[in-house]
């Protein structure tokens, strides 16, 4: 009834006084829409061609998570999410380094012009979460991997066959 309506009405409001408590804290801002995650993609990418091999795969990798961000918003405005990707990247090689997708219209647009920005504390905590989460999911990986390295599986030795070839007898 009337309370869920008010706890409706009290969770924006909460959302909204961290973005400015955020923003105040970090004093900085950057351009949302995923123009952030862009710029950033393209430079890692940038810098991927300085390393050798499997460096320069996971710093590759690591560029194309960062994408997922406004691929994601690109697909939920009912724009194309590669051709958004593909247009999103141009723009910032020319140096629109705020231009970012504009769910409202489903188009690429200047975020800054725009006003839409997202706090650089935020930006810094979500990459850093995802990685965390990511290496904890590699670590498991490992961790499983080794475990069946190290414990020889049912039915390896002794499967009831004495030494010797399959079909062999004793006459």
């Amino acid at each position: 009834g009337t309370q869920r309506i008010v706890d409706e009405a009290e969770r924006p409001l909460k959302d909204a006084i961290n973005v400015v408590k955020d923003v105040i804290v970090e004093g900085m801002v950057v351009a949302g829409g995923g123009a952030g995650e862009i710029e950033t993609a393209l430079r890692l990418r940038d810098y991927a061609k300085t390393l050798p091999g499997k460096e320069q795969l996971a710093v590759n990798k690591f560029a194309e998570a960062l994408e997922a961000i406004p691929s994601q918003l690109a697909e939920s405005s009912g724009m194309d999410p590669i051709e958004a990707i593909v247009s999103l990247t141009s723009k910032h090689k020319e140096g629109g380094l705020t231009y970012g997708i504009n769910v409202f219209k489903g188009e690429i647009a200047d975020m800054q012009k725009l006003e839409v920005i997202d706090p650089l504390l935020v930006k810094k905590q979500t990459v850093k979460s995802a990685v965390e989460a990511a290496a904890m999911v590699l670590k498991i990986d490992d961790i499983i991997a080794a475990s069946r390295l190290e414990t020889p599986s049912p039915g390896k030795k002794g499967e009831g066959k004495e030494e010797g070839g399959v079909g062999e007898s004793e006459d």
